[in-house]
């Protein structure tokens, strides 16, 4: 099995200036140790929000360090701050707004204010890049309802195999004919 480079970029003003603990990053990392069978590595920043030093950085999680998956939580809502969707669509060559519309789905089961959420993903080159919510808990049910298509979009963009622990995982790819 490759090895697998995963970005992970909390964007949140006071998680970069250290006023609280980075419990969205921690989270998407626990929960890909708990998913994945490969042997995986992250790259992982914790940035403001500001959509100039977004964009920097997941071009360069992209482009320069070969990430097949960049997982941004926070920026998503309507606030005047709230610039994560937009860097996303400025740095990647299509977009996927299934992502989106599956997470709102998942999240409108627990909270009506998710129709504010503006989750997106989208390719740039051979990396996924997909907008979570802030909060651990969202981060979890959202991630958990996309997952299943994450390895196969990874696939189809050739990037690494990736597996996952079926007990904790179980994700989709057609069968070969």
């Amino acid at each position: 099995m490759d090895k697998v480079r995963i970005g992970i970029i909390n964007v949140s003003d006071r998680a970069s200036r250290g006023e609280y603990e980075d419990l969205p990053g921690k989270e998407v990392k626990r929960l890909m140790d708990l998913w994945l069978k490969n042997d995986w590595e992250a790259e992982y920043a914790v940035i403001p929000d500001e959509q100039d030093q977004l964009e920097r950085e997941m071009v360069r999680m992209a482009d320069e360090q070969s990430c097949c998956l960049i997982v941004t939580t926070g920026g998503t809502g309507p606030a005047v701050r709230d610039v994560t969707p937009e860097a996303t669509k400025a740095i990647c060559e299509k977009m996927l707004p299934g992502f989106g519309e599956q997470m709102r789905q998942v999240s409108l089961n627990y909270v009506p204010t998710a129709i504010l959420s503006r989750q997106t993903a989208g390719i740039r080159g051979k990396s996924l890049i997909v907008n979570l919510p802030g909060k651990p808990k969202s981060i979890k049910e959202c991630l958990e309802a996309v997952f299943p298509a994450i390895p196969y979009c990874i696939d189809l963009i050739d990037g690494p195999f990736i597996e996952t622990n079926e007990e904790e995982m179980k994700v989709f790819r057609p069968k070969k004919k």
